[in-house]
Parts: C-alpha cells; structure tokens; sequence
C-alpha cells in the first residue's frame, strides 16, 4: 500500500514537472493560452511555442528520462554493479560515436538512418564492453565491467572528437547535440522512436520478477528453472533499445541512469517489480526538472550571466544543454556511490 502511495505521489510530481516544462521558460506563458493551445484555429505567439517547442520538449524529456532511468536499473541488476549505467559503460558514447560517424562520413541526415546508427552503435559497445570484462582469470565481476565502461568510454570520446576535427562542418551541426540536448527537437522525432520505447518499457515490466530471481544469483536462479540466458539477452535488448533511442533523440545525456536507479531502491527497496515503475516516473521528473533549472541558468538577466559579463566572458546561447545540468548533479552522486562501493 505505501509503494502504491508512493507511486501515485510521484506521478503527482510528474504531472507538475510537465506543466512546468511548459509553462516556464525565456517566453511567458499565462495559464489561458495553455489552457487553449490547442482548441483555436489562429493560435497566438505564445500558443505557436506551446505547440512547437514547449509541448514536444516536454515530452523528449519524459521519455528520454524514464528510458535512461529504466536502462540504468537494468544493467545495475544484470552486473550486480552500483556504478552501472549507459554512460559508465560506453553506451552512450558508442552511439554517439556511430552517429557522428554517419553524419561525416555517410552524409547520413535522416533522424530515421540515426534512430537505427544509434541502437548500433549501443550494441556494439556494449558488447565490446562485455567481452573485455568476461576476460581473465574470475571472468565477469563488477570492478572489470566498470573499468572496461570506462576504457570504451574514453576510446569512443576520443574517436568522435577525432571525427569531429577533421570534419570541422559536422561539429557545427553535432556539437550541442554531443552535450546532451532536447532544445529544438521535433516532435516526430519522438513519435518515430516511441514504438521502440514502449516495447522496451513493456517487456522491461514483464522483466521484473524474472530480473528479481536472477540477481538472488545465477545459480540460484538456475535451479529454480529460470532460463537465464534469455533473461539476459531480452534485457540486453532494451538496454540497447532505450539507450540507443535516447541517444539518438537527445544525443548523450549522462548519468541519469545512474542516479534515478538507486533513488528508486532507497524509496522502495529491490523489488524490480517496483523499480521499474518508480524508475519510468522519476527518471521523466529528473530530466524535466533538470530541462527547467537548464533554462534558467544562463538566461537573460540571471545572476550568472550578470557575473560572467562582469568578467568579460560572452554566452553564445540563452541555456545550457540539459547533459550539462544532469552532469553538474550526477558526478558528485558518482563520487559518493564509488567510495561507498570501495569501503564496503
């Protein structure tokens, strides 16, 4: 009863944080012309932002967040390792390598050619980062995953910046992308991807109470007759779909997947029957909370643009990518899990 409480709750915040999205920003917008944005047949300024930046935004972000917060619980789950997510292993920075790649090389424009790079790219460094951990002697254990995320991680950065210098014409158009990004995203960006994203997250649930026997062990999980191999691909799968799809939608926003997860086991324990709800919930809150204060931060008129033009320094746009803001709150919550991990 207090999980279903809980839940119930925090799809309240949801809701709120949705509003908010749309409501708040450089551009006022009052309560009448949200109410009627989209019942007019000649909409105003403010409703023509509703319609076309606000509205898809908002729900970029829901989607892209619960996507990376439902991801990032998985492969905790499937390592058995807290610092699990697709940025510390290589996901994130896989696809984006294969869709900058396409875009340089290929003249690969289509959002429909980067949906499919991007799930690619996933994959392949995924595997690569699987392979590399199951080597040597103990085979799979949750520090090799961790250092062999990081070594791809690093590989993959350093080749997308080696792409992008010597073609200085796609880091024109790829560069606010690479830092994580739902500011002029269409919304047939999303209605292409989401066919994907809701399989992945319909068979993440279904997931949850074979992923609850799994992490007891795999042995375990064996003699109770579960087939754990197919566990493990299936979940591979939407790890790939939901992290490449959001790569591709919003470019590599880190280190949601990372934090949402472990909020969502202190909240409810580590029932993945739970999880997996609270994480789709939370994971859309963070992001659409982290989109707002993304806004704020460097707008017109703020406390920190008013500081940095004391000092000279120029901002070339009125908000940071949201990658920024969720990096700003993630790596300190990296920091602590790492040192909570080692002194345990």
């Amino acid at each position: 009863m207090t999980r279903s409480i809980g839940l119930l709750i925090s799809c309240a915040v949801l809701v709120f944080c949705l509003i908010g999205s749309i409501k708040l920003g450089l551009t006022k917008i009052d309560w009448n012309a949200m109410l009627h944005a989209y019942g007019t047949a000649n909409p105003s300024e403010e409703q023509l932002v509703i319609r076309t930046t606000r509205v898809p935004r908002a729900l970029i972000a829901l989607c892209v967040g619960a996507s990376l917060a439902i991801s990032g619980a998985l492969m905790q789950a499937l390592t058995r390792n807290p610092l699990a997510s697709p940025t510390i292993f290589g996901i994130n920075a896989g696809a984006a390598f294969f869709v900058v790649l396409a875009a340089s090389y290929l003249s690969a424009s289509s959002y429909h050619t980067f949906t499919w790079i991007a799930f690619f790219g996933a994959a392949v460094s995924g595997s690569i980062v699987y392979a590399l951990s199951s080597l040597g002697r103990g085979g799979l254990t949750p520090l090799k995953l961790t250092l062999a995320g990081a070594a791809i991680t690093a590989f993959f950065h350093t080749l997308t910046q080696g792409v992008l210098v010597t073609e200085e014409s796609t880091l024109d158009e790829v560069l606010y992308w690479l830092s994580g990004s739902i500011v002029g995203r269409k919304l047939e960006m999303l209605t292409d991807i989401l066919p994907f994203f809701i399989t992945a997250w319909l068979v993440a649930l279904i997931l949850a109470r074979p992923i609850n026997t799994l992490t007891m062990g795999e042995h375990i999980a064996r003699g109770l007759g579960q087939k754990t191999g197919w566990v493990k691909l299936l979940a591979a799968l939407v790890i790939i779909f939901l992290a490449g799809g959001s790569v591709a939608v919003a470019g590599p926003i880190g280190l949601v997947g990372l934090v949402v997860p472990h909020i969502a086991r202190t909240l409810v324990g580590s029932d993945f029957r739970w999880i997996i709800p609270y994480c789709a919930v939370l994971g859309g809150s963070f992001l659409l909370l982290a989109d707002i204060g993304a806004r704020y931060l460097i707008m017109p008129g703020s406390p920190l643009v008013d500081l940095l033009s004391g000092l000279g320094a120029r901002t070339l746009s009125d908000e940071v990518p949201v990658g920024v803001i969720t990096a700003l709150i993630g790596a300190p919550f990296f920091i602590y899990i790492a040192r909570r991990s080692i002194t345990e």
